[in-house]
């Protein structure tokens, strides 16, 4: 490619994006006229039909998750991994029941210093989200320091609260109503059921590659 060649293409691309007057197109936001109650639904139907697990819970959702993960668990409800910086850490400790306070296990360290007690010894992960897809059956996470990627990818049980509130029809009406053009991390989870694989034989299995068991708590807010 000859210079001027070179120099007439970076020309074109200057002046395409020093243009003052362009006007960015409008792309309508993709939704479906669903109510509250028909999104919940579709999101419910959709995680299940993939082995995902709902449960419509309260303000005692802490509770609820300790019975859940009991009757899960022979050995009683085995520990939660959980940050407890996070978004729900704080309620989550102050609604557990006293006498199982031992089951929490707050996150703090590195992993090149607790990778044993986190692959061996934990039974299950909680996690905030930052909302759900009905369309799909789809949870939204967006790891951070205080709630690591491996809170949903390690622990054998996945455990997050969604609220009611934070269910959109499509990706595209959450990416709007989010307003994720102004600032995204590195980072986007989309998450649909248990971790599962057809990668052998071309046999589906679950908990191959992450957790085999994938629990939501739905909470309805007053």
């Amino acid at each position: 490619m000859s210079d001027d060649t070179k120099a007439g293409i970076l020309r074109r691309l200057h002046a395409d994006t020093t243009q003052e007057n362009r006007v960015p197109p409008v792309v309508p936001v993709r939704r479906f006229d669903w109510d509250a109650a028909e999104r919940l639904r579709r999101f419910r139907t959709n995680l299940e039909s993939v082995r995902g697990e709902v449960h419509r819970v309260g303000t005692d959702w802490p509770q609820r998750l300790h019975n859940l993960l009991n009757d899960k668990n022979d050995r009683g409800g085995g520990t939660l991994l959980y940050g407890p910086d996070g978004p729900h850490g704080r309620e989550l400790e102050l609604g557990w029941p006293e006498q199982d306070k031992a089951q929490l296990r707050p996150y703090r360290e590195p992993v090149e210093t607790c990778r044993e007690t986190l692959f061996q010894a934990t039974d299950a992960g909680f996690t905030s989200c930052r909302g759900a897809i009905a369309e799909t059956g789809s949870l939204v996470l967006w790891p951070t320091p205080r709630e690591p990627r491996l809170l949903s990818l390690v622990p054998p049980i996945h455990c997050v609260l969604l609220d009611t509130a934070e269910i959109c029809s499509t990706l595209h009406e959450l990416l709007i109503q989010q307003s994720w053009h102004a600032g995204m991390p590195g980072n986007v989870l989309l998450i649909s059921g248990p971790s599962k694989s057809a990668d052998i034989e071309q046999t589906l299995a679950y908990g191959v590659h992450g957790p085999k068991a994938l629990v939501v708590l739905v909470r309805e807010r007053p």
